[in-house]
């Protein structure tokens, strides 16, 4: 305003009256114009906001438009604009192919060498790869980056088994996909397919290898580009009049679809292209069948598979055992039965505190299909549909009356669900430890041979009991196994269940023989059992020759380790001297050890303390056992320390709880896995709170450390080793005299090595050996 008013003065001054007169009235309108704008300014931004709305449409739609019709006049600027985008050219969907060949006679081979050709015709890197001479363990888990096409050409040789050269990638590959330390996304990202070379002559076993190596790689999320091939040398059978016809026929079929996947389609075509681009519809309506049959038939497998603890319930790994329902199992089979829109086939389970002879079970269902003859119809109606009347028996060319045999056709069902486990008699068990194969190639042993000197790979792992009295929520096997509080069954010698399970053991390594990474001298020496772990599955001390099985032992010069669950006082006094004893304490309270360990027995407490008791009083190496589970036992020191001072054991194990899976009967799940850290501070807080004990010894892989007593601390230095040799003269003077010569725990102990001993460098790894770090990190393998 002051500027107006100065500006006016001089325009007076200068031009006159008459001028300022005509200034003033412009002043006048543009203030009132200015005024009226002012106070009617939210209509103002209402109508420029319209305005620039449409305006983003109309541009939005000309855009669009543009890109519909890509009509460009200016074809030059086109490809100068093209050339700007160098990223989108480099983008490769697929870097190559690896066929991969089991063959015996050389077709697969033939066929491999064949297909590789044409792959490269088309500009595709592509490499022939023999199974024999690939190591899946380490390389297998590369293909879920590397954006690879896998195929495997395998043929089905004599028993429906796989052919010498791909023997070991078969049998990994089975472990890897029912081995939950793997998971089932070990292969996720990994592309597939899959050709068989049969025989339907042999019916029972027409191309079971592929059929198997399809499932296993779907079970580990590995993702199928086609369905699987399957060519038939009986040429009457054949669907194309030879094998080498078929094979022809799906390498025409992988050959589009590698076309496909090269250019970056996620899906094969549906056969519903526009402007008929595509001119065999029927062809592709074929295939689009096939692959729902075969996905509906996954879905029912994973239904199934998923039903037990390990994934191995499928028909085709299901031997001719008799098997019986668990009496608590029934709501759930009612329940699949009611969501099955197909037929139901009774899966193994075994049987809980239950003895049958002869049980009517009234069961509502719309049809039953009897697996194997497992369970029978019975009474005067047969199989109708309706209500069905069932009796549950037992397919052993034995007498049902015996209600013992309820129990060995569980343990038979139990052991069949178990992946890898080798049945012995009717109640005894072999498995091959993961870790005895890790030492068989030079990889490290477990944390027993970190802590105790023994070596893994001649480690035999049994049982000759596969029943247990407890439900422990981190069990390995998921229950599988029959429970009980007594010995109700048929009983097998001690001797024929150490000769089988010797047998098993050595054939089990025999596998080994060639495998890549595999040490010549370890092998050899891994024929020869030197140490027997009584800790496979069950409670090995409720057979009733236990001391008769463990003098076997011994006489064999087999170091025994027996584990127990703390549940039979009266077995662990009664028992005779043992290399090692071992007490599991899961929790230190009542409450908590009902909840972690759900005991049968109903004096399950007053047990556990008389059985830590009764390994106080035992002269020979004792250790206590604790299983860490986060969220669940991690906050009972106090408790803890009042335990170890009743059984005063030589060493105390603390491991952090390894996940299994998810399971119907346990909660349990990876946050209850403390980090190692976590367990090297508890036994921290633990060891404070005890003056008698220190660390000695950690195992980092294993998530293990080990609390020893002060006297095997000479000089400053850890005895925690065991001298074998040694203790297997004790023993033998023990037996010659009757037990009058009796010795103790110092008596065989041997110097533990500095790269054991708790604080070293290598954490708990022999340097001996190679660490073996895999590359697919995420997946969780501690445990053994």
């Amino acid at each position: 305003m002051l500027f107006l008013a100065v500006f006016s003065s001089l325009v007076y001054s200068t031009v006159g009256a008459d001028l300022q007169g005509a200034l003033n009235d412009v002043w006048d309108f543009t203030e009132s114009y200015l005024l009226s704008v002012w106070q009617n300014r939210f209509y103002v931004y209402t109508t420029t906001a319209v305005l620039i709305g449409v305006w983003c449409i109309v541009n939005m739609l000309f855009k669009k438009t543009k890109t519909v019709n890509p009509v460009n006049p200016w074809p030059n600027k086109s490809a100068k604009k093209h050339e700007l985008s160098p990223v989108k050219e480099k983008v490769i969907h697929v870097s190559g192919v690896k066929v991969f060949y089991g063959s015996q006679t050389g077709t697969a081979k033939g066929f491999a060498k064949e297909l590789a050709q044409d792959v490269s015709t088309q500009g595709i890197q592509c490499e022939v790869i023999d199974m024999k001479e690939y190591d899946p363990d380490d390389r297998l888990a590369e293909e879920c980056t590397s954006k690879m096409i896998c195929v495997f050409l395998v043929a089905t040789y004599t028993d429906g088994q796989p052919t010498e050269s791909a023997e070991w990638f078969c049998k990994w590959l089975e472990e890897a996909s029912t081995d939950f330390r793997y998971g089932k996304t070990y292969l996720k990202g990994m592309r597939y397919a899959v050709f068989g070379l049969g025989n339907s002559v042999y019916v029972g076993h027409y191309n079971t290898v592929s059929k198997n190596m399809d499932k296993w790689l779907w079970m580990l999320s590995a993702a199928r580009i086609m369905t699987r091939g399957e060519g038939d040398c009986n040429v009457v059978k054949s669907r194309h009049g030879s094998v080498q016809a078929d094979f022809q026929a799906w390498k025409l079929k992988f050959l589009s679809r590698l076309q496909a996947l090269a250019k970056g389609e996620k899906k094969a075509c549906s056969g519903k292209c526009k402007k008929s681009s595509c001119k065999n519809k029927k062809k592709h309506k074929e295939e689009a069948e096939d692959s729902r049959s075969l996905a509906e038939k996954n879905n029912s497998e994973e239904e199934l598979m998923e039903s037990s603890s390990d994934a191995e319930s499928s028909a085709e790994e299901e031997k001719s055992h008799g098997s019986v329902i668990d009496m608590e199992d029934l709501g759930n089979v009612m329940n699949r039965m009611k969501k099955a829109k197909g037929p139901f086939v009774a899966p193994f389970s075994p049987v809980l505190e239950v003895h049958i002879s002869k049980v009517e079970i009234e069961i509502t269902a719309r049809e039953w299909v009897l697996s194997r003859g497992h369970i029978s119809p019975c009474g005067t109606g047969g199989s109708r549909i309706g209500l069905l009347s069932f009796r549950l028996a037992v397919s052993l060319n034995v007498s049902a009356a015996q209600p013992e045999l309820c129990r060995f056709t569980a343990c038979i069902a139990a052991v069949t669900c178990m992946g890898g486990y080798k049945l012995i008699g009717s109640h005894s068990g072999v498995k091959l430890c993961r870790w005895t194969k890790s030492m068989l190639r030079g990889r490290g042993g477990c944390y027993k041979h970190t802590f105790y000197g023994i070596e893994s790979h001649r480690c035999m792992e049994t049982t000759p009991s596969l029943a247990c009295a407890n439900k422990c929520v981190f069990c390995w096997r998921h229950h599988t196994n029959p429970v009980g509080t007594e010995w109700r069954w048929k009983m097998d010698p001690a001797e024929k269940i150490i000769q089988e399970a010797m047998e098993n053991h050595r054939n089990m390594i025999r596998q080994f023989r060639g495998v890549p990474g595999v040490r010549p001298e370890r092998f050899e020496e891994g024929l020869t059992v030197k140490h027997c772990a009584l800790s496979l599955v069950g409670e090995p001390i409720m057979y009733p020759e236990i001391n008769t099985f463990l003098r076997l032992l011994h006489q064999q010069n087999i170091s025994s380790f027996l584990v127990t669950n703390a549940q039979f006082p009266e077995e662990i006094r009664n028992l005779v001297p043992v290399t090692q004893l071992y007490v599991s304490v899961d929790a230190s309270t009542k409450d908590s050890l009902k909840k972690i360990d759900r005991p049968l027995f109903k004096d399950f407490w007053q047990r556990f303390l008389d059985s830590l008791r009764a390994l106080g009083e035992k002269q020979q190496r004792t250790v206590y056992r604790l299983t860490l589970v986060k969220a669940w036992n991690v906050d009972e020191l106090k408790a803890y320390s009042d335990l170890i001072a009743l059984g005063q054991p030589d060493f105390i194990e603390v491991k952090g709880v390894t996940y299994c899976g998810e399971s119907s009967a346990s909660s349990l799940t990876m946050a209850n896995v403390p980090w190692h850290e976590e367990v090297i501070y508890f036994v921290q807080q633990l060891a404070n709170l005890l003056p008698n004990y220190e660390i000695a010894c950690e195992h980092e892989h294993s998530n293990c450390l080990l609390l020893a007593h002060h006297k095997f601390k000479v000089d400053g230095e850890w005895w925690t080793w065991i001298d074998y040799e040694r203790f297997q003269k004790l023993i033998q003077e023990y037996d010659e005299s009757g037990g009058t010569t009796s010795f103790s725990a110092m008596d065989y102990m041997a110097k533990t090595p500095s790269w054991a001993v708790f604080g070293a460098r290598e954490r708990g790894f022999d340097p001996l050996d190679t660490r073996f770090q895999r590359k697919n990190k995420t997946k969780d393998i501690s445990g053994c």
